[in-house]
């Protein structure tokens, strides 16, 4: 285990904390800006941000920071630290801004490039799911002692049962094709990043795809943290192991330009040569 119980205590609290004030905070008006075509941000991501990044300087003040709302906190990933702790005010933003409730408070800690611990906070559900590698799965909720995650592989997929999580942007570009060439293929979606990674661990689906190019490192390393965890693959389209160094991360967004598939084996192996071939 990376963390001590005492600073994983402080983390979990830490979030939702924060997640309980973004709940407070969206009852009343806030600011909506866009940040790029698509891509939102509120000052309630931004009073978070701010939050958050205090927090994890003052307990963690040897290891890099970056967080989603602070551009000068990119200059971290560069910096070559051995520890480095990746943190999204509001997974899922525009579920937030909608009054949905599939939003998160997320964070993730990379160890030379590999995210060995994670924890996302799912404030409208007051549920917390974190751990790591060498460490295990645990959820909670509200104030109760911590679970250990009872991990739920699905039944290998069928043509009448292949559940795969594809984000509605996705859907959009790529469904009719990758359902043309599963046969069975049942697409859903959820707002959070995190909360979608969730569904697989889980087992409610046995694949996630992310296709868009547009996700962060602040979105990815605490969800695929808890994805390795569980057991689940990680992989490009090309079945290669994602990664978080500079040869794959965009250095002016931080954006992975590998696509991403998190999966049960049972469904990597039969289907990410299909899904290769629908999208191009």
């Amino acid at each position: 285990m990376y963390i001590s119980p005492d600073r994983d205590q402080k983390i979990r609290s830490t979030l939702r904390e924060c997640g309980k004030q973004a709940q407070q905070l969206a009852a009343k008006p806030f600011e909506v800006s866009e940040k790029g075509p698509n891509d939102y941000v509120t000052s309630i991501d931004r009073f978070l941000d701010e939050q958050l990044s205090a927090a994890f300087c003052t307990m963690f003040p040897e290891d890099g920071i970056i967080t989603e709302e602070n551009a000068a906190s990119k200059a971290a990933y560069r910096a070559n630290y051995q520890r480095l702790w990746c943190i999204d005010p509001l997974d899922g933003t525009e579920e937030f801004i909608r009054g949905k409730l599939h939003y998160a408070v997320m964070v993730g800690l990379l160890r030379e490039g590999e995210p060995i611990a994670g924890w996302v906070y799912a404030p409208a559900f007051d549920r917390m799911y974190f751990g790591g590698k060498d460490w295990g799965l645990f959820q909670t909720v509200g104030d109760e002692i911590p679970q250990p995650i009872a991990i739920h592989k699905p039944p290998a997929p069928t043509a009448e049962n292949c559940k795969i999580v594809l984000g509605d942007r996705d859907q959009k570009n790529y469904g009719r094709a990758i359902a043309n060439i599963i046969p069975g293929a049942e697409f859903y979606s959820l707002g959070s990043f995190g909360l979608k990674v969730l569904e697989v661990i889980f087992g409610r689906a046995g694949l996630y795809l992310y296709l868009n190019g547009r996700v962060k490192v602040w979105d990815t390393a605490g969800p695929l943290a808890l994805a390795k965890a569980a057991g689940l693959v990680c992989c490009d389209l090309q079945g290669q192991p994602l990664r978080w160094t500079p040869d794959v991360i965009v250095p002016d967004t931080l954006a992975h330009s590998q696509p991403i598939a998190i999966g049960w084996p049972d469904y990597i192996e039969p289907l990410l040569e299909k899904v290769q071939k629908a999208v191009g």
